[in-house]
C-alpha cells in the first residue's frame, strides 16, 4: 500500500514537473517568435527599410529577404551582394555630405600657412595622400565588415523561417494540452491511465522543446550582437567618411597651389601637351607609346636622359660603394628634390604599396575574358579613390589612351615602366617627376568600359596596373608588399 502511494506521487510529481517545462518553453518560444520571427505570409524583415542618405541607417540591411537575389549555397556571392549593397548607401551618404564653411575657411588657412616652395608642397601632398589611402582603407574594412554581419543575420533569419513551421507545431499541441490539462492528482485508474500516457508524451517532448528554446535563444542573442557591432561600425565608417571629405578638399587646395606654381612653365607644358596627345593617337600600342613619347617629348627625353646617367653612376659603383650608398639611403630620408629614382627598381621587391585602396580582382597571367591571359591586375576600388605613385619615376604619359580610360605612365629607370590606367582624373603631366607615394590621379564614380576590365562581375571602379620591363608585360607580384596584391577571397 505504501508503496503503492509512493509510485502514484512520483508519477505524479513527473507529470507536473514536465508540464511545467512545457510551460515555460511554451512561453519563452512565443514571447521570442512574436518579438522577432518575421509573419508567415509576406514576410518581411523586422527592421525598418534603409534611408542611405541617412548616417543612422547606414548597415547591412538584415532579414529573410535581403540577399533573395544570391543562392543560399553561395555564400560568397551573397557576400559580395551585401558588400555592394552597403557600398551603394556608403556612396550616396559621402555624395550629401557638405563641408561646413567653417572647417573650409580652417583648412585654407593650414594651405596659406605653407612654405609654398616645390618641396613644402610635394611633402604635404604625399603626407594627404598617405592619410586619404588611410581612410579610404578603413571604409573598405568598414564596408567588408557590416557586409559580414548582415549576412550572418540573414542567416538567422532564415534560420527563424526554417523552423517555424516545426515550433509552431510544437506550440500548438502544447496549446491542446492546456486546454485538456491531464489529473493533478491520481484518484481513479483511468485518471491514472490517462497520467502515464501524459508523462510519457511530455518525457518525449520536453527534451525537444527545450533544445529548441536554447537554440532559439542563443540564435537571438548573436542577433543582437550582430546588430550593436553593426551599429558601432556605421559609426565608425561614417566618421571616416567626414574625414575622407576633408582629406579631399585638403588635397584640391594643395593642387591647386601646386599648378599655379608651375603656370610659369604653362607655355611648354599646353605644347607637350598637345604634341603627347597627337602622339597617342597614332600609336597602337603602349610599346609604341612610350617609345615614341621618349624619343620626341623634350621634358620626357631630358628626364629620361638624367634618370639614365643616375642608373650608369650605380653601375660603375663598386659592390662595397653599392651597398654604402643603399645603406645610407635607407638610413636618411630621400631627397625631396631629387629628379631621378633613390633606389633602382629592382631593390624595391616586396617594398612596393598597391597604388589605391581596393581588392585584386584579376592577376598577371589570368584569363582576361577574351581568350588571353592577363597581362596586369585588375583592381577594384571604392568611388573616388586617389592614385598615388607606388614608386619615383618620370611620367612618361598622362592622359586618355584608347580603350584604357585615362593613363598614367612612369619610367621607374632600369628599363622598367609602370601602366596605370582607368583613372577618372589625372594630376601630372610628361616630363614631370613623381616620388613614391604622391598623387598622380582619382579615381571615378563607376569602372570605365575597357578591354582590361573586361568580364568583372563589378561596378565598381577599376584600376589597371602593368609593370613592363625592357618593352614586355611582368609579373607585379614580386614588388608588392606582403599583404598588397592578394586576390579577394569573395571572387
Amino acid at each position: 500500500m505504501i508503496s503503492h502511494s509512493f509510485a502514484r506521487r512520483r508519477l505524479a510529481t513527473r507529470t507536473l514537473s514536465c508540464g511545467a517545462i512545457a510551460f515555460i518553453c511554451a512561453t519563452t518560444l512565443s514571447s521570442a517568435m512574436a518579438q522577432q520571427l518575421p509573419a508567415p505570409d509576406n514576410a518581411v524583415s523586422t527592421q525598418p527599410s534603409i534611408n542611405p542618405t541617412s548616417p543612422n541607417d547606414i548597415g547591412p540591411q538584415a532579414g529573410p529577404e535581403a540577399s533573395s537575389q544570391t543562392s543560399p549555397d553561395d555564400p560568397a556571392g551573397a557576400l559580395r551582394a551585401k558588400r555592394e549593397d552597403v557600398s551603394r548607401q556608403l556612396q550616396d551618404l559621402s555624395q550629401s555630405m557638405q563641408l561646413s564653411s567653417e572647417k573650409s575657411e580652417e583648412l585654407r588657412k593650414s594651405i596659406d600657412a605653407l612654405d609654398k616652395s616645390s618641396t613644402s608642397l610635394r611633402q604635404a601632398l604625399i603626407d594627404s595622400a598617405a592619410r586619404r589611402k588611410d581612410l579610404e582603407q578603413k571604409i573598405a574594412d568598414g564596408e567588408k565588415k557590416l557586409a559580414d554581419y548582415g549576412v550572418r543575420q540573414d542567416v538567422i533569419h532564415k534560420s527563424f523561417r526554417a523552423r517555424r513551421a516545426v515550433l509552431a507545431e510544437v506550440l500548438g499541441a502544447l496549446e491542446r494540452m492546456g486546454r485538456n490539462p491531464p489529473p493533478a492528482l491520481l484518484v481513479t485508474p483511468e485518471d491514472a491511465l490517462g497520467a502515464v500516457r501524459t508523462a510519457i508524451l511530455l518525457g518525449a517532448v520536453v527534451p525537444g522543446m527545450r533544445k529548441e528554446t536554447e537554440k532559439l535563444a542563443d540564435d537571438l542573442q548573436e542577433l543582437t550582437n550582430l546588430r550593436k557591432a553593426s551599429i558601432d561600425e556605421r559609426e565608425k565608417t561614417v566618421a571616416s567618411l567626414k574625414s575622407r571629405q576633408e582629406e579631399e578638399s585638403r588635397m584640391d587646395m594643395l593642387l591647386g597651389e601646386n599648378a599655379r606654381l608651375s603656370q610659369q612653365n604653362n607655355a611648354q607644358l599646353q605644347e607637350e601637351l598637345a604634341r603627347s596627345q597627337e602622339l597617342a593617337q597614332k600609336s597602337s600600342s603602349l610599346q609604341g607609346l612610350i617609345g615614341s613619347l621618349e624619343n620626341e617629348i623634350a621634358s620626357v627625353r631630358q628626364a629620361t636622359d638624367q634618370a639614365k646617367l643616375e642608373e650608369e653612376k650605380r653601375r660603375q659603383m663598386t659592390d662595397v660603394q653599392r651597398e654604402h650608398a643603399r645603406l645610407e639611403a635607407q638610413s636618411t630620408p630621400p631627397d625631396k628634390n631629387r629628379i631621378a629614382p633613390a633606389f633602382s627598381f629592382e631593390e624595391l621587391k616586396a617594398k612596393l604599396e598597391l597604388p589605391a585602396v581596393g581588392d585584386v580582382l584579376r592577376q598577371f597571367g589570368d584569363p582576361d575574358g577574351t581568350g588571353h591571359e592577363a597581362k596586369g591586375i585588375v583592381l577594384a576600388t571604392a568611388p573616388a579613390a586617389v592614385v598615388i605613385a607606388p614608386a619615383d619615376g618620370t611620367v612618361v604619359y598622362a592622359g586618355q589612351f584608347r580603350s584604357y580610360g585615362k593613363m598614367a605612365i612612369l619610367n621607374t629607370g632600369n628599363g622598367y615602366h609602370i601602366v596605370l590606367s582607368g583613372m577618372d582624373r589625372v594630376n601630372v603631366h610628361a616630363g614631370q617627376f613623381v616620388l613614391s607615394g604622391e598623387p598622380i590621379g582619382a579615381m571615378g564614380e563607376k569602372r570605365v568600359v575597357s578591354a582590361a576590365a573586361f568580364a568583372l562581375e563589378t561596378d565598381r571602379p577599376t584600376l589597371y596596373i602593368e609593370f613592363r620591363k625592357d618593352g614586355n608585360s611582368v609579373d607585379s607580384r614580386p614588388w608588392w608588399a606582403k599583404d598588397a596584391g592578394k586576390v579577394r577571397n569573395d571572387t
